[in-house]
């Protein structure tokens, strides 16, 4: 109970300041990771948390499954938004190059592991989250299109890298001595997806009609659609589940799917989920201070940051540049979108389930690399996120708006 007191005190204060602390590019990620660091380390920590548990792992789960959710609502034009040129660009082209990038700059600073692990590895560091960044998603001041584009990215390379990660999983398992059936293993992949893709459109469309024609039926009333809300995106994560599917794919086509009934719907219908998402998320990064803790308790190996560093930095900025060649695009957004690519609960997500399905030595190394990449990724894209939308701001003030490619 005292964790919880904490927790919600550091938050209260943050509520307090959130204004002043965004003008000094201080993001509630970074301040409840840097409370979590603080209050969980040495050897008697005033706090500590039992993180090694099947319930934290379905926790960390069930708040992507709300994000993603959440984020498919707020995307226009269907599945890949308005800019559908631009998305496949970043989908078809820059996610396979990220991938070989981190996989090869993965072999460069670390030689003597395994190469399934190093795949792993990759699957795990790539993933965009933009939880640790959501106030550049929601800042009018970047243009519309930039964010849309972001947004659907998001949610989209999730669903995507699940199976990659799990084949990946599959293989380096064989690596290690277990027999592993190759062919088995793209075909569940491909059954989860189909899974995922069927129960998403199901309940996102059902839930949608239903909820829609309740209220302009006069059969409910608004805080009762909130709940009514809230349930969407969990039905659809546990349904895919218990069938198989990957429940993150399905909680984001059941947001694409819900999102025109959620249109007209009375405002701030989805606001309790938006609210709750967010104040899971929050939570959870001050837990995340003690991931790093234990990572680090025992010392790191330089080359980690270097890694991480680079993950953060060319690994995605340049198959960005090289997938955006031609667009017409102005070199700065090209450079947003690359740089724009934070990494959060899907990473956390992805290492803590490495850290079960892999030997020790093996699952805590990519739980090391994951830890340091995330942190890092919380403290320079949340510092950056104000200097970067000042100066967008600026720039729409002497500038038109560019026509949409």
């Amino acid at each position: 109970m005292l964790a919880v007191a904490v927790i919600a005190g550091i938050l209260f204060v943050w509520a307090l300041l959130a204004h002043r602390l965004a003008r000094w590019s201080i993001t509630a990620p970074i301040a409840m990771m840097a409370a979590g660091i603080a209050l969980t380390g040495g050897s008697d920590p005033p706090l500590h948390f039992d993180l090694d548990t099947a319930t934290f792992e379905h926790t960390v789960e069930v708040i992507l499954a709300l994000l993603l959710f959440v984020d498919a609502i707020e995307v226009p034009g269907g599945i890949l938004g308005r800019e559908k040129g631009l998305v496949l660009r970043l989908i078809g082209g820059a996610l396979p190059l990220t991938l070989c990038a981190a996989f090869l700059a993965a072999l460069t600073f670390f030689p003597d592991q395994p190469g399934w692990i190093l795949a792993v590895l990759a699957t795990v560091v790539v993933p965009l989250d933009l939880a640790p960044a959501s106030a550049v998603i929601r800042d009018s001041r970047i243009p519309a299109r930039l964010r849309e584009v972001l947004n659907v990215e998001g949610g989209l390379n999730d669903g995507i890298l699940s199976p990659v990660f799990l084949l990946c999983i599959a293989a380096s398992a064989e690596s290690f001595g277990r027999a592993t059936d190759y062919a088995g293993a793209l075909l569940e992949a491909v059954q989860a997806a189909a899974w995922a893709i069927a129960t998403g459109l199901v309940i996102g469309y059902a839930a949608g009609w239903l909820l829609r024609r309740s209220w302009s039926c006069g059969w409910t009333r608004p805080s009762a659609l909130r709940l009514g809300v809230l349930t969407v995106p969990v039905a659809a994560y546990t349904l895919s589940g218990s069938l198989g599917g990957n429940g993150f794919v399905a909680a984001f086509v059941a947001g694409v799917c819900f999102a025109p009934a959620a249109r007209r719907l009375p405002g701030g219908a989805v606001e309790m989920t938006d609210d709750l998402a967010a104040l899971m998320t929050i939570a959870l990064w001050f837990l995340f201070g003690q991931i790093v803790n234990d990572a680090f308790w025992d010392g790191f190996n330089f080359s980690v940051i270097l890694y991480a560093l680079v993950a953060l930095t060319l690994v995605r900025m340049l198959p960005v540049l090289i997938a955006l060649a031609g667009t017409g695009m102005r070199l700065t957004d090209k450079l947003f979108l690359g740089w724009m690519g934070p990494r959060g609960v899907t990473s956390i997500v992805f290492g803590s389930l490495a850290v079960i399905e892999l030997p020790t030595p093996s699952g805590d190394f990519i739980a090391q690399v994951m830890t340091i990449t995330v942190m890092l990724s919380i403290v320079l894209h949340g510092l950056s996120a104000e200097p970067i939308s000042r100066r967008y701001g600026r720039v729409r003030e002497i500038r038109p708006a560019v026509p949409t490619v």
